[in-house]
């Protein structure tokens, strides 16, 4: 078998040992040598490798070790170590013969392991040491941020912005986990974290949905909203159709929603008498644009804002100067 340099690269985000078999068998077959000491070196050597760290240039340390041994394998940092990869595939492309390069993945990130990261950096800004802004703020301080980032969110949809709602959906997650960070400095019996945030989804996810879960049929899109409806309504136990309603969302979408509950409650309710101040008269009038707005399928929010943001361009193009005669 010819001389080999193998790069073996392995996720930093996964427990220490969690390797391919093939990993596993390079690993015990031959001598591995790493740039500094980690927990994967440690789980390397319980499991009987033979590993050492380096104290000098990389590439020539391999290409000697190569040289007595054969074969030598190389723990890639968390980067990659692709400096490392280009000065020795230079130096074999000069020199063939010498070794060949070889890179083997003894592990990959999971689909979402970059979250991993997100929690480990902000529990790093929110510690001891970190970033004294967010160390020093609440979750009541952080709402209007987590709106505000919400909005900016809606608004890169409204726009069809499908790379400014990746980043705005970023800042909304950073909101999700600070406050999840915080919630661990709250007193004995009231913290949580955020495995509680994706435990608490995650099972409600597979409860609500035993179409894919459970092995229920799936019969049609209104079957599957009804459905969902109801394992809600066991799920929470609720005085009135308007619990869970956000109260503090904007008024014309909160009338809409409510009046959305009562239709599918079945109830008929009419609006309550408006009063004699002019205040009083134009919450009754905007109450009945809303609901004569229901029954024509539009939505009321939606249908406001597309017409002001209109009238806000209008302003813009009356303040720009008139082009020169």
């Amino acid at each position: 078998m010819s001389a080999r340099i193998v790069l073996l690269v392995t996720s930093p985000r996964l427990p220490a040992g969690l390797l391919t078999a093939a990993a596993w068998d390079v690993v015990r077959q031959h001598p591995v040598l790493v740039g500094a000491e980690s927990e994967l070196t440690t789980a390397l050597r319980v499991a009987g490798a033979e590993v050492t760290v380096v104290d000098g240039p990389a590439a020539q340390a391999l290409l000697d070790t190569v040289a007595a041994h054969g074969t030598v394998v190389w723990l890639a940092g968390p980067a990659g170590d692709e400096s490392l990869a280009r000065e020795l595939g230079l130096r074999l492309a000069r020199e063939p013969g010498l070794a060949e390069l070889e890179l083997m993945y003894g592990s990959w990130d999971p689909p979402g392991a970059r979250l991993l990261d997100a929690v480990a950096v902000l529990d790093q800004l929110a510690s001891p040491g970190g970033d004294p802004w967010k160390r020093a703020q609440t979750h009541q301080s952080l709402a209007g941020y987590l709106l505000e980032e919400s909005y900016e969110a809606y608004d890169a949809i409204s726009a069809g912005d499908t790379d400014a709602l990746r980043e705005e959906l970023g800042d909304v997650l950073l909101q999700v986990v600070l406050h999840a960070r915080l919630a661990e400095e709250l007193p004995e019996g009231e913290r949580w974290n955020v495995d509680d945030v994706a435990g608490g989804l995650v099972d409600k996810m597979i409860r609500r949905n035993p179409h894919v879960f459970a092995g229920a049929e799936a019969g049609t899109l209104e079957e599957i909203t009804a459905n969902w409806e109801r394992i809600k309504r066991a799920e929470k136990a609720r005085d009135s159709v308007l619990d869970g309603i956000a109260l503090s969302q904007p008024a014309l979408a909160l009338a809409a929603q409510i009046l959305d509950r009562a239709t599918r409650a079945g109830l008929t309710v009419p609006p309550p008498p408006a009063e004699a101040d002019e205040e009083a008269q134009l919450g009754a009038a905007l109450l009945e644009t809303v609901a004569t707005a229901r029954k024509s399928h539009l939505d009321p929010e939606q249908a406001l804002r597309r017409t002001t943001l209109a009238y806000a361009e209008a302003i813009r193009a009356a303040e720009r100067p008139l082009p020169s005669s």
